[in-house]
């Protein structure tokens, strides 16, 4: 696979908008690394088969700016599966303008513990099912 192409499967898409950037004109990176956990949360629990929640984020690599009006399209890839954690790879990258030039923003892994419905780790029940 090359450097222009995304790792994973997308799993999210939405456009950056206004109400979204910093003083720079930039899209706040904090929007960026919550739609990042929004689609691993999406492919976790899907996963385990029941509630997650994030325990980590590790090597969050920002390589561009995104822009207001950027499709940011966000990939997600299962690197690991443990007892009660799962973790992903996430790569996010960026459609601009109308020509849809496509281009790599971030990257990172998160982890996720499945928990039970009193919000304490439980066993990975891993599906075996794609949506």
């Amino acid at each position: 696979m090359s450097e222009d192409t995304p790792k994973g499967d997308l799993t999210l898409r939405t456009v950056a908008m206004p109400s979204d950037v910093n003083v720079n004109g930039d899209i706040f990176g904090g929007w960026v690394l919550s739609q990042m956990d929004i689609a691993a949360g999406i492919v976790s629990r899907e996963t385990a088969q029941g509630r997650v929640a994030t325990i980590a984020v590790d090597a969050m690599k920002f390589i561009q700016p995104v822009k207001v009006g950027d499709v940011l399209c966000v990939y997600t890839n299962i690197i690991r599966i443990g007892t009660t954690s799962i973790a992903v790879g996430i790569e996010a990258w960026a459609n601009r303008g109308v020509i849809g030039k496509r281009e790599k923003v971030t990257e990172a892994v998160f982890t996720f513990v499945a928990i039970d419905e009193n919000g304490r780790p439980r066993p990975v029940s891993v599906s075996t099912e794609k949506s």
